[in-house]
């Protein structure tokens, strides 16, 4: 087989030196192109069929200088007509102009380009024009081969080829060549720069050719590389004929190069990037497009109608169009089980959250189960960062008065109470264009503003909270907004007045150089904004007490009020006013302990969190000042429950509570009525009479209902202390004394010494073998047992060495100096362990066990007395007061119950002690509940406790 023979062509050194030829370098200019059409179109087409397409070709093509002479040709070819206009901000490039010492520079005049004497170049030129375009595109997609091709500025002659000459196949080349070279960020500047992006738009709606359309397409989607450039694009008309091509029904190549074009076009989407979308008509097809078969074009159009939504003035035709429904599907299918990444439902959140700004689309949306989407991202904890700007568009729905409720229903007062001290979001804040589009904006001059604060003007004018630019001063500071009027407070004719100086609204805002005559009412508008302006809302209810009136939504708002880094909205405040003020909800506030929450929290300044251990805070220098504005407010929300609770229908609601309700509610009611009862009349027959007291103390050792029960009761029972007996001081019950009375003389001492006075006549025999002298007529005398025992008829009546069987040495240590007289000597504090130590199994207990075993009543109660002294004194603490009550005792459980309930004690003391005592008693509640109804009723509780049925 004859092998092929070989051709000057392929030789890369041949084609070039024809290149260069053509050029006019190596010629001089001696021979015109026409001359040389033959060789050049040969080495031109060997060129792109073999040596640029070969591995490696197009590197060796640039390394042997084939872009110079390349150039240089086009040059030539658009050296017919003039340059461009400069319509970009910049210049063109300065190597364009130094290029002209390798080529003839094109006519710096206004001479008529090629394009416009003949209708089309001639047939050998635009050979040679396609060819070499092609070889330049196919070299652009190489980096080193873009930047060289802007070195020696070759994107001036592209775009002047670009203008002249209007043939399909070579704007489709040249537009390729663009788009290729447009990769490059400085690249693509000097595109903008040199004009090209009106050329390519009359292109794109001049040609017919589908092949050169994707070229041009792609070329303006490789333009559009920053909010700039895309700005430029739009302003300049890029976007329509896009969008009008879309409505044509391309072929699906075209198709998805219009779509991905779009998409770039359409980040961050401006003004003028919609206005030219909406006029082309291209808002049905994208929403057509969003099921296309293709995921290529059916993700980037979904992309697209979310980019729309930024855009407050075609939201309502992008809802028309179907829009709202496709982005829901999209984002409910997103957030599916096998659903993408939560970055790709980022775009997808913020457009829905967008459409709530219209009521049009609020009405699609609620109907296709855009409510419970929004409700399922505010539960979801990986989307927190979301969780503001949801919350902030579901105000849109403050007067769909069905929306709120199918809102409540799925539990949003609970959800926003919890957003009101969450972390705040990274959401960026939107421009004044995605304002709502239901009262549009007036396109006055104005001096620059804050982009949120414009949207929020903007928003709050098209919700009707005021009535136009005018009544929102651009003065103030876009921190903080003006407030719907607040509704009217519920009539009571007894209800104290909202809040103390302190608490209430503060005072206009003025700015200086403006009159208090023009000045609104300022309240803070922080992230905490809409939650606090919907919840508001749904306090105005008739009966709020089902969604508000709860252990979360209470929780969420008085943590906000106290946690607050500044001062807090006067709007929580008025929420937690009104609430208190609502008869219809002074039941929720009993059920739930709402009551106890407010006291504990705001008088008492004990949060959940802080109970049983205290959470750490940073100090504030306004601390002191904080909590008397908390205890203050506190003490006004209590008030108001108790005239709720003491008008008639109060007291038919508590008693029906506490005789009718369930057993938890029975417990609750009880435990809430010294809160907020004040008329002696009335909680003396509801705690004493009808037994409240009683299902209260029973309640204790079972368990509990309430993270803050025990905290609960023992305040509880404190106050009711107080309220059985108001006049009584702390010094007129005291725990224990806490001085000790000076020590008796001790009269078994002298017994001790190498010399006694008088001499013992007996000694007592310990299981450790140490023998303690004693005096058997004074022993015989202390106690019956001792009398049997000494001087009756037992062998020991006899005996010089009596044996005492079961006593270590220091729990017998008292026992004798009791037999001998002593009494407050200082004895029987010995045995006693000190604070932080157990009582049971030591020698205290020992000790106590002895002295009834022995038949002394008198040093019983002097040794309990002396554990008294040292576990509830000054150094004992609240954990010592379960162990004393483990002893069983009845004197010392009242003691135990006596430093719980003390009027002088700490609160959170009060609680631990109080759970110490519940852990202590276990199953057996008799004993506690004895002792603490002693204590609560004023009764001193001897050896046996009043019964729980007086």
């Amino acid at each position: 087989m004859a092998t092929a023979k070989p051709t000057p062509t392929d030789s890369l050194s041949f084609c070039l030196a024809q290149l260069t030829a053509a050029a006019g370098e190596g010629l001089r200019g001696g021979k015109d192109t026409a001359t040389n059409e033959t060789p050049l179109g040969r080495a031109l087409l060997a060129l792109r069929t073999r040596h640029v397409k070969a591995a490696g070709g197009i590197e060796r093509f640039r390394a042997r200088g084939g872009l110079r002479p390349l150039l240089a040709l086009l040059r030539r070819a658009a050296a017919a007509g003039p340059a461009p206009s400069q319509t970009g901000p910049g210049s063109a490039p300065s190597s364009v102009e130094s290029a002209a010492s390798f080529g003839p520079a094109p006519s710096p005049g206004p001479a008529p380009c090629a394009a416009a004497a003949a209708p089309s170049p001639p047939a050998r030129l635009r050979k040679t024009l396609d060819l070499a375009l092609s070889i330049l595109a196919n070299c652009c997609t190489e980096g080193a081969c873009r930047a060289e091709v802007r070195r020696l500025g070759g994107i001036l002659p592209l775009v002047t080829i670009l203008q002249c000459v209007k043939t399909d196949s070579i704007q489709n080349r040249t537009a390729r060549a663009l788009g290729n070279l447009a990769m490059e960020p400085e690249s693509c500047g000097d595109i903008h720069s040199a004009g090209a992006v009106p050329l390519l738009v009359e292109s794109l709606t001049a040609c017919q050719d589908s092949q050169c359309r994707q070229s041009v397409v792609r070329a303006l989607r490789n333009l559009a590389d920053s909010p700039q450039h895309r700005l430029a694009l739009a302003q300049q008309g890029a976007v329509r004929p896009l969008a009008e091509l879309l409505a044509a029904a391309p072929d699906p190549a075209l198709t998805l190069a219009l779509v991905r074009a779009l998409l770039e076009l359409s980040r961050g989407c401006s003004r003028a990037c919609a206005e030219q979308l909406s006029l082309g008509g291209g808002l049905g097809p994208l929403v057509g497009l969003a099921s296309h078969p293709k995921r290529a074009v059916r993700e980037a159009t979904i992309l697209i109608l979310a980019n729309l939504c930024a855009q407050g003035l075609v939201r309502p035709a992008l809802g028309n169009a179907g829009g709202v429904e496709v982005l829901l599907g999209e984002l409910r299918r997103r957030r599916g089980p096998s659903g993408a990444s939560p970055a790709s439902q980022q775009p997808l959140v913020r457009a829905v959250c967008l459409l709530c700004r219209e009521a049009i689309n609020r009405a699609r949306l609620r109907d296709a189960g855009g409510l419970e989407l929004l409700m399922g991202l505010l539960r979801d904890p990986r989307a927190s960062t979301w969780h503001p700007r949801v919350v902030a568009a579901l105000v849109g729905f403050l007067y769909d008065t069905g929306a709120l409720g199918r809102l409540q229903a799925l539990g949003l007062v609970p959800l926003l109470a919890g957003q009101l001290c969450g972390e705040a979001g990274d959401e960026e804040e939107e421009g004044r264009e995605a304002a709502s589009w239901d009262f549009p904006e007036e396109r006055t001059p104005e001096r620059a503003e804050a982009g949120s604060f414009r949207s929020l003007r903007s928003w709050l004018i098209s919700e009707g909270y005021a009535a136009g630019p005018g009544d929102i001063s651009p003065d103030w500071s876009p921190e903080r907004c003006p407030p719907p009027p607040p509704p009217p407070e519920p009539a009571h004719p007894a209800s104290p007045s909202l809040a103390p100086t302190s608490l209430r609204t503060p005072r206009a805002l003025r700015t200086p150089g403006r009159s208090p005559a023009t000045t609104a009412a300022e309240e803070p508008w922080g992230r905490e904004g809409p939650a606090l302006l919907l919840l508001s809302r749904f306090s105005q209810a008739p009966d709020p007490s089902g969604a508000l009136v709860t252990g979360p939504a209470l929780c969420g708002l008085l943590a906000y009020v106290t946690g607050a880094p500044g001062p807090p909205s006067p709007r929580a405040l008025r929420i937690l006013a009104r609430l208190t003020c609502n008869p219809a909800c002074l039941e929720a506030f009993v059920r739930s302990y709402g009551a106890a929450l407010l006291r504990a929290w705001l008088v008492l300044g004990v949060a959940p969190d802080d109970w049983p251990v205290v959470r750490t805070r940073p100090a504030r220098r306004s601390q002191h000042q904080q909590q008397h504005q908390h205890r203050e407010l506190g003490e006004m929300l209590l008030q108001n429950l108790t005239v709720q609770a003491e008008s008639p229908f109060g007291v038919g609601a508590l008693t029906h509570l506490l005789l009718s309700g369930s057993p938890e509610d029975r417990v609750a009611c009880a435990l809430t009525l010294p809160f907020i009862c004040r008329k002696p009349s009335l909680w003396r027959r509801l705690l004493l009479d009808q037994g409240g007291l009683r299902l209260l103390l029973s309640a204790l050792t079972r368990p509990a209902p309430h993270p803050l029960f025990l905290f609960f009761a023992a305040d509880s029972l404190s106050c009711l202390q107080g309220l059985v007996s108001p006049t009584m001081s702390p010094a007129l019950l005291p725990a224990i004394p806490l001085d000790l009375d000076p020590p008796s003389p001790c009269l078994y001492e002298p017994l001790l010494g190498p010399a006694p006075i008088p001499a013992p006549d007996l000694h007592f025999l310990l299981d450790s073998g140490l023998r303690l002298p004693a005096q058997r007529a004074t022993s015989a005398t202390a106690s019956p047992f001792f009398r049997a025992l000494l001087a009756g008829s037992f062998a020991e009546a006899e005996m010089d060495l009596v044996p005492l069987r079961g006593l270590s040495p220091s729990a017998a240590w008292p026992i004798l100096h009791h037999l001998h007289g002593c009494r407050g000597c200082g004895a029987a504090l010995g045995p006693v362990p000190p604070p932080g130590q157990p009582l049971l199994g030591s020698e205290a207990e020992e000790a106590l066990e002895a002295a009834g075993r022995f038949l002394l009543p008198g040093l019983e109660e002097e040794l309990e007395e002396a554990v008294g002294r040292i576990h509830l004194g000054p150094q004992g603490g609240p954990e010592s007061v379960g162990e004393v009550f483990r002893l069983g005792r009845p004197r010392l459980a009242a003691h135990c119950a006596r430093w719980t309930l003390g009027p002088g004690q700490c609160p959170r003391k009060r609680a631990l002690a109080l759970v110490g005592l519940v852990e202590a008693a276990g199953e057996e509640a008799g004993p506690l509940t004895e002792a603490l109804l002693a204590v609560v009723m004023g009764v001193e509780l001897e050896g046996k406790g009043p019964s729980l049925d007086c």
